[in-house]
């Protein structure tokens, strides 16, 4: 049975550098995937609503509101809001030794990043007021995009990471 030294060199990226290289990759990773499927969706779903199976369809949403288009006005906060996660994700992940808990960061990051970027460029109505382009709709759920799962799966695995990994939290030096 290997000691928590041995364990930790195998679990753990060796600097807060590499830790930082790991979020960023996984961030870059979610970003390019959102960015693709979101121009396939704006030039295949602009004239048509594809069936998939059962509930499941792809259908083109621009959400120029909150996240899951609950309203239509508050862009401008969200940008600030995910501008400032996206900030600390970083930030925090310096300390981070789990590589499991760096992917959550990464995922959550991209997912934000990816939907940032739509606000700054899809739309002509000032700074950040551009619309999030929405595709996948499950009729009973708001419709979302790859950068909304990157989010929500990036948040559900960080908490199971934190929860179920105790002593894989932030170095007190990181």
């Amino acid at each position: 049975m290997p000691d928590e030294a041995t364990s930790e060199e195998v679990v753990t990226p060796t600097s807060p550098r590499h830790r930082l290289g790991l979020v960023l990759a996984v961030a870059a990773v979610v970003v390019v995937l959102d960015q693709l499927t979101k121009w396939w969706a704006v030039s295949t779903l602009s004239n048509q609503t594809i069936d998939v199976v059962w509930k499941l369809r792809l259908i083109l949403v621009e959400n120029r509101g909150t996240a899951f288009s609950l309203t239509q006005s508050g862009g401008p906060v969200i940008t600030l809001l995910a501008l400032a996660v996206v900030g600390g994700l970083l930030w925090y992940s310096r300390g981070v030794r789990s590589r499991w808990a760096l992917v959550a960061l990464g995922m959550i990051a991209g997912g934000a990043i990816g939907n940032l970027i739509d606000r700054a460029f899809r739309g002509d109505a000032g700074f950040m007021q551009g619309a999030v382009i929405d595709f996948i709709d499950v009729r009973f759920w708001p419709v979302w995009n790859v950068a909304d799962m990157g989010v929500s799966i990036g948040a559900v695995l960080l908490v199971l990471v934190l929860a179920f990994s105790p002593g894989v939290g932030v170095d007190a030096d990181g």
